[in-house]
């Protein structure tokens, strides 16, 4: 029954050494717990700081790397027309080149056909001639009296005669 209802002697102790714990956690347990959550706050708030600095930070990074990739997606588009456009000068280029080149190798055959055909009526008229000359040699020969037989000999000669 003792432990029900305790003596005062037992009180008295109890509480003097409650409030000697109290004290000595007062003296050496208190201010080092309390620095310790102090600390332990500031980390806390330095680590807010730094992390919301980093979102901020990793937000302009995020929007100067889209300005440079929109940058760069202008140059090369630029880059690309600027090609195209070369590339249409350059077939333009050669294609006129081209036609020129055909039109003065048509001109060309045009002239050295033209060549060719005078040279050929030239050297027919020279057959031509020649032939006459051998008819007329043949004909003045046989001194004929009759022009009828002239002219029957003229064109036996004529059937004689192939064109080369």
């Amino acid at each position: 029954m003792e432990l029900l209802s305790p003596g005062i002697g037992l009180i008295f102790w109890q509480v003097l050494v409650f409030v000697l714990l109290l004290f000595l956690l007062k003296a050496f347990a208190w201010k080092p717990i309390l620095n310790a959550l102090k600390d332990r706050e500031l980390s806390i708030e330095e680590a807010l700081s730094s992390a919301e600095k980093a979102k901020s930070e990793m937000e302009k990074l995020n929007a100067d790397s889209d300005k440079l990739l929109r940058e760069a997606r202008f140059e090369r588009d630029k880059i690309l027309r600027e090609a195209k456009e070369l590339k249409d000068s350059i077939v333009n280029a050669a294609s006129d080149e081209a036609k020129t080149e055909g039109a003065k190798l048509l001109a060309k055959a045009k002239t050295e056909i033209e060549n060719q055909k005078t040279a050929a009526v030239a050297e027919i008229k020279s057959q031509v001639a020649l032939l006459s000359i051998e008819i007329a040699e043949k004909v003045l020969r046989k001194k004929f009296e009759d022009a009828k037989e002239q002219q029957a000999l003229v064109n036996e000669l004529l059937k004689e005669v192939k064109l080369n």
